[in-house]
């Protein structure tokens, strides 16, 4: 990303490579691999995933311009592997971005975690406050914390498997906080392994980066239309599972989870609880 007299310029990278898991004229769903950060920044101005998009959607996405995120409708965290959805023209990005703000979209997460919670299913309601960022750092390792003063946080949660060493937890953030599947589960002890931030302090069964992967996505396409899209667990996370003697799950069907339900809760809040939020991992 270039500055010149004040406008941004994004450069196309092709060796930026992602997987394609929804395409339309209008809106595609990209998996982001782990390591990869969603858009340019201080340290990464040509090897985001937007640089990647830029060399097969300039067009669309330069109309789309800063004001719209470059049609970026969501972020994942950089050690966060999984679905992004951008939007390709000006009517789709606002009529994402609105589902997003009406809690009208469905975000899934599996994570690989320290161990399973005292209670394996339930929904989290703990407010999470952003530190204060001076500079383009923040102020602590923790960008985000549990805090009576932060914004209303509200993440569901099952167990799907566990064992001695570590469990497979599927998430659902429902608002949108920053880091908030990883401070969640962090503040049940069911930590996400390789999260040295926010998870367990010991590096367990080798985990190379956070195990955290988004692997669904549901999104409001029309009125009365919506796209189920999927994401295979990658391999390293397959990996980390087998070393833990867990097996990986399908992307492909729901898994029940250990008490029988075969889908995290679909509305665990109010309305008055909805938010849009800038990265929940």
């Amino acid at each position: 990303m270039k500055r010149n007299n004040g406008t941004i310029t994004i450069e196309p990278n092709e060796r930026v490579t992602f997987g394609m898991r929804y395409e339309s004229d209008e809106l595609i769903v990209v998996d982001k691999p782990a390591g990869v950060v969603t858009q340019p920044g201080v340290g990464h101005e040509h090897d985001t995933l937007l640089n990647g998009l830029w060399a097969s959607y300039e067009k669309q996405l330069r109309q789309l311009g800063a004001s719209r995120d470059w049609g970026l409708v969501h972020r994942l965290d950089r050690q966060t592997s999984g679905l992004v959805a951008v939007a390709l023209s000006q009517r789709m990005y606002d009529a994402m971005r609105a589902a997003f703000a009406e809690r009208r979209v469905r975000k899934h997460y599996w994570a690989v975690c320290l161990k399973r919670p005292e209670q394996p299913d339930g929904v989290i309601r703990r407010p999470i406050f952003e530190q204060v960022k001076r500079k383009d750092k923040y102020t602590s390792e923790k960008k985000a914390i549990l805090s009576a003063e932060g914004k209303p946080a509200i993440t569901a949660y099952r167990t799907l498997q566990a064992s001695d060493t570590a469990a497979l937890i599927e998430a659902r953030p429902v608002t949108g906080r920053l880091h908030q599947v990883r401070v969640h589960l962090a503040s049940i002890g069911a930590g996400i392994l390789g999260d040295q931030v926010y998870g367990p302090r010991r590096t367990s069964g080798a985990a190379a980066r956070v195990a955290l992967h988004a692997w669904r996505l549901v999104l409001p396409v029309g009125a009365d239309e919506e796209i189920d899209v999927r994401s295979p667990m990658p391999r390293d996370m397959r990996r980390l599972l087998r070393l833990h003697d867990l097996e990986p799950p399908s992307a492909s069907k729901r898994v029940p989870s250990e008490h029988g339900g075969d889908e995290v809760a679909r509305d665990p809040v109010g309305e008055e609880d909805a938010a849009v939020g800038e990265d929940p991992t």
